[in-house]
């Protein structure tokens, strides 16, 4: 997903071009886009014979989506134990967490 946000509309060929080598296989690659446009996540264009894929959300709403699933999944949609499991792993202090609230009680958060 980074190299089509990171060089827009692209045919697999030149997607391939992007990977240092060795580089995957033309049709290895070509079948991880397809389950990405199958998923939703890249759609196509026909040109020619071919086909120029190009993503349908933006990083910003792919981070978005993926951070709500990630809570989902493990952690029953509870942001409170997200950040509870954090604190208890020891990667959140109390005083960070007290700083955050500081934050946001004034409204200094930054995005």
């Amino acid at each position: 997903m980074n190299h089509f946000w990171d060089h827009g509309k692209m045919y697999v060929r030149e997607l391939r071009e992007l990977y240092p080598d060795p580089k995957p296989h033309f049709n290895t690659l070509s079948t991880q886009v397809r389950d990405l446009e199958k998923d939703g996540y890249i759609k196509h264009e026909v040109v020619g014979a071919t086909h120029r894929y190009c993503p349908t959300l933006t990083r910003e709403e792919y981070t978005k989506m993926s951070l709500s699933g990630f809570v989902g999944k493990y952690f029953r949609n509870s942001y409170l134990k997200v950040v509870s499991s954090f604190v208890s792993e020891e990667k959140v202090t109390v005083e960070e967490l007290k700083e955050l609230i500081r934050q946001i009680e004034n409204g200094e958060l930054d995005d």
